[in-house]
Order: structure tokens, then C-alpha cells, then sequence
């Protein structure tokens, strides 16, 4: 979650550039949604019925490995895209919608740039 704290505040693209900082953990977060299975992911979690959805649920709609698919889930948790809670034998993923809303807003760009 260290990233999303080189975000806040940060104004869009356009009014000021990016820090050195805020340049590295916001690309951080970029590659972590670059891999189209990591942004499929974040696609499943966003529009799953009630906001949290079981990683068995996550894992059946790939033909991957459960290890390939805990290693995504991992890097969108470190970048601080998701958040889990564990339920006896189950992890439920939700987004984090504070992380969204700041990289909408980094990205708040008028039409006629």
C-alpha cells in the first residue's frame, strides 16, 4: 500500500508533473494493471455483485494455476488495488476504491489537451 501514499492530493497530469516519487509508485501501479491477467482480475472484483468476490471464484474464470493466480492477486494487494479478508477456509477480495478514485483524478484530463 506504500504506493497510494505518493497519490493523494496529487493533482491531475496536466496542472504539474509528477515527482521522481510519485513518477515511480505511480507506474508501479500502471504495471501492475499492464498484465491482462491482473486487469482482468481487477475487472472481476469491480463488477462482482456486492464489491468482494471469493478467490475460488477468481481462480474459475482462468486456466491457470492457483499458484499463478495467488501471484497476481499479491502484486494488485502490494500496489494496494485490492484488499482481502480471510473467512475460515476462503479469501474474499474487494477493491480499493480510494486507490481508483486517485488515479481517476491523477488522470482527470480535459478533452482538449
Amino acid at each position: 500500500m506504500e504506493d497510494l501514499e505518493l497519490l493523494p492530493c496529487s493533482p491531475p497530469l496536466t496542472r504539474e508533473p509528477l515527482g521522481a516519487e510519485q513518477a515511480a509508485g505511480v507506474a508501479r501501479i500502471f504495471k501492475a494493471l499492464g498484465d491482462p491477467v491482473r486487469l482482468r482480475i481487477v475487472s472481476i472484483v469491480a463488477s462482482h455483485a456486492g464489491g468482494e468476490v471469493c478467490v475460488c471464484d477468481i481462480a474459475a474464470a482462468f486456466d491457470l494455476a492457483q499458484p499463478t493466480i495467488s501471484h497476481h492477486l499479491k502484486l494488485l494487494k502490494e500496489v494496494g488495488l485490492l484488499t482481502s479478508e480471510r473467512r475460515a477456509s476462503w479469501v474474499y477480495y474487494r477493491l480499493v476504491p480510494e486507490a481508483l478514485n486517485e488515479l481517476s483524478a491523477l488522470l482527470d484530463v480535459p478533452a482538449t489537451v
